[in-house]
Order: structure tokens, then C-alpha cells, then sequence
């Protein structure tokens, strides 16, 4: 890229991260130092306000670099991602929002916790929750290090490393200060931001072809390389009986995953009452939805205008498509207009980024401390030193998501995050479900359906293609892998389920159905609810 898309783009970002910065800084000085105010923000946030927050946490480098590059690399099959994402959330409005606000107060623990015994519950869901953020975490420093490296031309693997050591080096400075509330203000802004740009870029494309969908997408197939089969399932999961069944087997963490994210769930705890929690869903379904039908146009058109060789000669993952689009949709290389919408669209992915790791780490760092550390204490760990425990385990998360993202920085982002998907599906869906559905549910269950998702889930990821045995893997140069699949969720989803059942009815415990009447009662009417 030439000097003005470096210098332009620069600038934007240091303009976010001073807005930003500026944000958590008059927050830290206003805040009260409770557990409530670091975990909840003070529980003061509106459903639109929150419903602006859920959306930016959720609409993710993945969302806006990794979904539009696969479907602008596979065409319809680059879609299941936008669809699954969007359909997701119908699994959370029905099932979940409601529910956790009223029986939780800050971590997924806190639900299960209350009708079990507590303290294996809570290092079980603690240690889940941590596995799935980190994994969350690894896929936005991949995106940001492949946008940087575009900017400073596309070949410097130490700029790529640089970028996402500074990316952690910001995260964990947005959470040890300003905590949620300034996570919260964060992400609205990214949200606005995201929705702008997005809005604007789909606009673009489709005057680029007249308003002509159909346009779009015979020119996309023509410059794909595959013709009609690009406008068709099966280019990426229609080869074997292997590819199909990681079709299936994404397609189910994809919808049940959204429902047993740590940082989705965090963000009911942040408005006063459940119907609140109910209302900021609804608003942030709208605000998906609409987001997610443009990643669609955007990635087709990025086939359309750049064609799929193009677009996978800047990135193998296709992780670079979109900021690639809009140099071309602004008058191209070296033009004013290409210059100005291409350094805007890499600071508005760049502010993404940064947003969602905030608010991922956040809520690894409070289940760190006030589900592992309070469980470990023999009495119940007070709140300014669980709060002190959090600030310095967003430092040892953040560490710990550098180290991962730079082995993983060839994958596709939205790739990475279906596996994050697949895990939180495994291990924390089971135990959320049973715990506010199921009368007979036990510690043993609980602990059980945790464990018994989570460890195959991992495991199962370790032994597949995506480690070891191919070219993209992240240890190309070694052979291990035993499952066929790349997407666990096929198998360790219903692992999670059976095991929880087994645990259950082979518990000598008797369940409590008196804390089960308490629960539900507090689901279904709110009574009691902090």
C-alpha cells in the first residue's frame, strides 16, 4: 500500500484508541470499585444501549473480515457462517437472555451454581469459560495482524507480530481501568461505527452494478474461477462424506454456540431487569440481521470486483477482502477516494477488533476471579480483592491470546471463531439448559456435562486437520491428526448432553427441588433477582 494508506489509516486508528482511551480513563475515575460496577457496570445500561453493546461485541473480526473473505473464496458455502450467526440468536431470545439475567448476577457459574454445590461448579464452568474466550480471542489478533499487515504492505510478518502484541497490550488496559462500563461504551461506539461503514460499503457495490443482485452474482461466478458451481453448495463442504458432515457439524456450533459465549452472556447482567435483558436481544437481532445480509453482498462483491484469485493472492484465509474492495470501490490504488474509504474501512476493522477483545476479556477475567479464585478460597474471597484478582488474570489471558494468535495467524478468522463456537456449544450449552430446565439436574451432572464437552471438544480439535497433517495447519510440517472432522461440534455437542445425563442419574445426590421451585419461579418472574 502506498504511504497515504498508511499514513490516513494510522491516523484513524490513533484516533480510535485516543477516543478510547479517553473513555476508559473518565470512567476509571468514576467508578465505585465494586464487583457490581467492574462485572455489570453498575447494571445502569439501557435496552438500546445494551442491545448496541451486544451487538458489537458480537459482530466480530470475523464477522466483518472473515465471513465476507470466505464467501468471496466459496461462494454459497462461504454463507452458512452469516446464516448460522444470525439464526443463533433466536436460540438465545427463546432459551436463554431472560432466564440467565434473573437466576445469574455476573458469570454463566452463577446460574448453575445456585441449585448445586457451588464450588465444583464453579472451577468446572470457570475453566470452560476461560477455554472458550481464549479461543475467541486467538481469532481477532489473527484478523487485526492480517489487516495491518495489508497496510504496511502485506509481506512483514514482524509488523503482524507487533500488531497483535499491541492489540493485547490494549485489552488488557480497557479492563484492568475502566472494567464493564467502559467496555460497554466501547463497543456502542464501534457498533455505530461498523454499521456505518458496512452500510456504506453495500451501498457501493450495488451501485457498482446498478442495483442488480442478480448482476452481482453472475459476476461473481464468472470471476470466482468455478463458474455456477460458485452460486451452489458443495464447493467447500460437498467433496466427501467428510466435508459434508463438517458442514453439519459447523452449522451446529454455530446456532447453539451463541448461547454459551462467556462475553454474550456478561452483557444480560449490564440493564436492571429481565425484560430489559429481553428487549436489548431484540435490538441487537435487528441490528445483526442487517449486518449480517451485507457481509453477504460485500463478500460477493468482493469476488465480483476483485475476482477470488485476487483476493486469496492478499491472504490465503481471504481475510483481506474487504478493506481490498474498498480500495477498489474508491477509485483504486493510488486515488483519493480509494486511499480515504480504504483507511476507513481498516480503522472501523481495526476498532472492531479492539472492541470485541475488550469485552471477551472481561469476561474470562471475571470468571478468573470471581468463579475460580472465590471457589478456591476457603471463605468468600471480598469484593476489591476478587476485583484485584481480575485485572491481573485480563493480564495473564491477554498474554496468553498473544501467544496463541501468533501460531494461528494463517487461519481464517471466522473459522477460528466456529471453533470457539463449537467448544462453548460442548461445554457450556448442556449445563445451562439442564440447569434451568431439567428438576433433576445434579452437581455431579453439572460438573459432568461440562467436562464431558469441553474435553472432547479440545481434544478433538488438537487431532484434527486444523493442527496437524496439512498445509493450513498450524504445524504443517507434522502428521497427527485422527479425526477427520475440522469442527468438533458434531460429536462433542451431544458428548456434552450424554454426559450430563449420565452424571445425573448416576448421582447419589438427591436433587433439591426446592432450590429447583426457587430457580424457576426467579427465571419465569424476576422475583428475587439482584
Amino acid at each position: 500500500m502506498s504511504g497515504h494508506h498508511q499514513t490516513l489509516a494510522l491516523l484513524l486508528f490513533s484516533a480510535f484508541i485516543a477516543v478510547t482511551l479517553g473513555i476508559t480513563t473518565w470512567v476509571s475515575r468514576n467508578r465505585r470499585g465494586s464487583a457490581e460496577e467492574f462485572y455489570a457496570g453498575g447494571r445502569l445500561f439501557s435496552p438500546l444501549e445494551n442491545g448496541f453493546a451486544i451487538a458489537g461485541d458480537y459482530m466480530s473480526a470475523a464477522s466483518f473480515l472473515g465471513i465476507s473473505g470466505l464467501i468471496a473464496l466459496y461462494g454459497y458455502d462461504g454463507m452458512l457462517y452469516s446464516v448460522g450467526f444470525l439464526v443463533a440468536w433466536l436460540v438465545v431470545l427463546l432459551l436463554v437472555a431472560e432466564l440467565v439475567r434473573n437466576c445469574g448476577r455476573f458469570t454463566l457459574a452463577d446460574v448453575v451454581a445456585s441449585r448445586m454445590s457451588e464450588r465444583p461448579v464453579r472451577i468446572a464452568a470457570g475453566t470452560s469459560s476461560v477455554t472458550v474466550s481464549v479461543l475467541y480471542l486467538v481469532a481477532q489478533m489473527v484478523g487485526a495482524g492480517s489487516l495491518v499487515a495489508l497496510l504496511l504492505g502485506g509481506t512483514s510478518e514482524a509488523a503482524r507480530s507487533w500488531t497483535v502484541i499491541g492489540v493485547g497490550a490494549l485489552m488488557v488496559i480497557y479492563v484492568s481501568l475502566g472494567g464493564m462500563r467502559a467496555t460497554t461504551w466501547i463497543q456502542i461506539v464501534k457498533a455505530v461505527l461498523l454499521m456505518a461503514g458496512a452500510i456504506a460499503m453495500t451501498v457501493l457495490v450495488l451501485a457498482r452494478f446498478h442495483g442488480d443482485f442478480n448482476q452481482l452474482l453472475n459476476s461473481a461466478a464468472e470471476r470466482s474461477g468455478h463458474g455456477r458451481d460458485f452460486l451452489a453448495p458443495g464447493l467447500r463442504y460437498g467433496g466427501d462424506w467428510t466435508a459434508r458432515l463438517d458442514f453439519v457439524s459447523l452449522g451446529l456450533a454455530l446456532v447453539l454456540g451463541t448461547a454459551g459465549l462467556p462475553h454474550i452472556l456478561s452483557r444480560f447482567y449490564t440493564v436492571p431487569t429481565a425484560r430489559a435483558a429481553r428487549r436489548s436481544v431484540v435490538w441487537s437481532i435487528g441490528l445483526i440481521g442487517s449486518f449480517y445480509l451485507m457481509t453477504i453482498v460485500l463478500g460477493f462483491g468482493a469476488a465480483a470486483v476483485l475476482g477470488s484469485d485476487e483476493v486469496r493472492k492478499s491472504n490465503a484465509a481471504g481475510n483481506t477482502a474487504v478493506p481490498l474492495l474498498a480500495l477498489d470501490l474508491g477509485g483504486g490504488a493510488g486515488s483519493t477516494g480509494g486511499t480515504v474509504l480504504f483507511a476507513v474501512v481498516a480503522a472501523v476493522a481495526f476498532a472492531t477488533i479492539l472492541a470485541v477483545v475488550a469485552g471477551i476479556t472481561l469476561a474470562s477475567s471475571a470468571s478468573v476471579a470471581h468463579d475460580l479464585y472465590a471457589s478456591l478460597k476457603r471463605r468468600r474471597a471480598r469484593q476489591h480483592s476478587e476485583v484485584a484478582v481480575a485485572r491481573v488474570a485480563a493480564a495473564g489471558i491477554g498474554v496468553a491470546a498473544i501467544a496463541l494468535g501468533l501460531l494461528a495467524r494463517d487461519l481464517n478468522v471466522a473459522f477460528l471463531v466456529g471453533l470457539a463456537f463449537a467448544v462453548a456449544a460442548s461445554a457450556n450449552l448442556p449445563v445451562l439448559l439442564y440447569s434451568l430446565f431439567w428438576r433433576n439436574f445434579t452437581t455431579r451432572g453439572a460438573v459432568w456435562a461440562v467436562y464431558g464437552g469441553l474435553v472432547p471438544a479440545v481434544l478433538l480439535v488438537v487431532l484434527s486437520p486444523v493442527v496437524s497433517g496439512s498445509q493450513e495447519a498450524l504445524f504443517p510440517g507434522v502428521d497427527f491428526h485422527v479425526f477427520p472432522l475440522q469442527n468438533p461440534g458434531l460429536v462433542s455437542i451431544p458428548l456434552g448432553f450424554l454426559a450430563g445425563w449420565i452424571g445425573t442419574v448416576t448421582s447419589t445426590e438427591l436433587p433439591d427441588e426446592a432450590k429447583h421451585a426457587e430457580t424457576e419461579v426467579r427465571g419465569l418472574t424476576g422475583a428475587g433477582a439482584v
